[in-house]
């Protein structure tokens, strides 16, 4: 078993990405946490959502895979919102502090079903290009905490804490999976009371996601999700493939709670054959949101056009493959 923080991989994302803090809001006082790495002229970059559990950086090893095959990916951390009409005032006004156009979201769980709920929020004024969810739900009834959720606010850190890591694998898991856990263990200690308290209860205040308002905009999207034991039970995933049937689904044999690091190569290829259908001659990410069939993709290695829907891919001795539904 790997100590992730402590891995040179890890070591050299900090070392060469830079932390970033934004106060974006008119008040002046919701400061968001950053990680921007990749061509600065791409106005249509993939940004990272992390869980209830999580922060900016526990998505470096996508943010370094991403920015070395010429893509700009930015990992966010957002500050403390009690509704997700706030929620989506923050990420307009951090967006548009960035003078980003059309963005492409890669949700992890609670980051999914923000993601799903900022498209419907943005109809009108299309900010959404394209979906990738990962481990993620479209209605916070699943977690059957809709009562306790406006009381988070009032409850000790511990508590919540305590809370969240029951849903973390307790059984016997491989080295890789048992990294990221431990890493995500870090991450959630680090922290406040208040940062946990108010993504809890956006992961479980009443809400749900309105599929119709983002098929009817077209979105392209893929749903990555494990075949082994994680947070989000076979009846959540089966009602994320009924409500986005033209959805792309990427599967992995394994990888638990957080694939992004447990099985940070697939995942991350996977991110890249989503999004090759919004590259250009030029590999840059189009500006246009209308997908691009025939664009060429950026050289990224061999393995990444070795995959087509349908097909099965296999690395580091995990059996995964791309199909349409």
């Amino acid at each position: 078993m790997v100590d992730l923080s402590k891995s040179q991989e890890y070591r050299s994302f900090v070392s060469s990405v830079p932390k970033k803090k934004v106060v974006a809001d008119e008040g002046g006082k919701q400061e968001w946490t950053f990680y921007d790495a990749g061509p600065r002229s791409i106005r249509n970059p993939v940004i990272f959502l992390p869980p209830a559990s999580g922060t900016a950086d526990i998505f470096f090893k996508q943010i370094l895979a991403l920015s070395a095959a010429g893509y700009r990916a930015i990992a966010v951390e957002y500050p403390p919102y009690w509704t997700l009409e706030e929620w989506y005032s923050g990420f307009q006004n951090f967006l548009d502090y960035l003078q980003l156009d059309t963005i492409h979201i890669f949700g992890a769980s609670l980051g999914g079903f923000l993601a799903q709920k900022f498209a419907e929020h943005t109809i009108r004024k299309r900010r959404v290009a394209s979906l990738i969810l990962c481990n993620a739900f479209m209605d916070t009834s699943v977690f059957d905490q809709r009562d306790a959720a406006r009381t988070f606010w009032m409850m000790p850190s511990l508590f919540l804490k305590k809370m969240v890591m029951g849903n973390f694998d307790k059984g016997i898991v491989d080295g890789e999976i048992a990294s990221s856990i431990d890493f995500m263990v870090d991450k959630l200690d680090s922290l406040s009371q208040k940062e946990l308290a108010s993504r809890l209860t956006l992961n479980c205040i009443d809400s749900y996601v309105e599929p119709q308002l983002i098929n009817n905009q077209n979105i392209p999207i893929t749903i990555i999700d494990v075949f082994d034991l994680c947070a989000i039970s076979e009846s959540v995933k089966q009602d994320m493939y009924k409500c986005y049937p033209d959805a792309k689904r990427a599967h992995l044999k394994s990888g638990g709670n957080f694939p992004y690091l447990s099985r940070s190569d697939e995942v991350a290829l996977y991110v890249k054959i989503h999004l090759k259908q919004f590259v250009d001659s030029s590999s840059d990410l189009s500006g246009d949101t209308t997908p691009d069939t025939d664009a060429t993709q950026p050289e990224v290695g061999a393995d990444d056009s070795s995959v087509m829907d349908g097909e099965t891919l296999e690395g580091e001795g995990e059996e995964t493959h791309v199909e349409n539904l």
